[in-house]
């Protein structure tokens, strides 16, 4: 048995959960709505405030998508409650970045600055020249959004410039020796 996907999703009050026909998940909470098709061959039961997922069968695939089923489920009950949100941190000289409207601006070192739109559902908050935050329910689209700012210019091993997120660590190399 799934070590995750045998746990039931428990949903808090103030949520609503909705299965739809084709195992269409809709879940309604304070901070917006969320679905999400979870493969037909699940079987998901919502009973007494809490959701299970079961497989059918113990076939592989069945096996793959039991866990997986119940921690997307899992991810949208606590994306409507609390949110996600990912830091980025820019280092580099005359690198910084600044919010104008819905767009994002960010001066790179390239010849131009790179501005960014907020994908719909998104916000990202600038909270000093070099701090980035990106917020949202989703937590899918608010780690690829993340990933979209962080790919224009990614750390580099030698002096460490670029952005990066909060919590990463950048392997340094050494440099030339003369």
């Amino acid at each position: 048995m799934s070590r995750i996907g045998k746990n039931p999703v428990v949903i808090p009050a103030g949520v609503e959960v909705t299965i739809d026909e084709g195992n269409l998940v809709v879940v309604k909470g304070p901070k917006g709505t969320l679905e999400k098709n979870i493969p037909q061959e699940m079987i998901l039961t919502l009973e007494d405030g809490e959701l299970t997922v079961k497989r059918p069968s113990d076939r592989k695939q069945h096996k793959e998508l039991h866990g997986l089923s119940r921690t997307l489920i899992y991810n949208m009950v606590i994306g409507v409650t609390e949110g996600y949100q990912k830091s980025l941190e820019i280092s580099g000289v005359g690198y910084r970045a600044e919010k104008k409207g819905n767009k994002l601006v960010m001066n790179l070192g390239y010849s131009h600055p790179v501005e960014m739109d907020d994908p719909e559902g998104i916000e990202t908050l600038c909270e000093s020249a070099t701090k980035i935050t990106v917020k949202g329910i989703d937590k899918e689209a608010v780690g690829a959004h993340a990933a979209n700012i962080r790919a224009h210019r990614l750390p580099e091993p030698y002096k460490g410039h670029g952005i990066r997120y909060s919590d990463e660590y950048v392997r340094r190399k050494v440099g030339k020796t003369g």
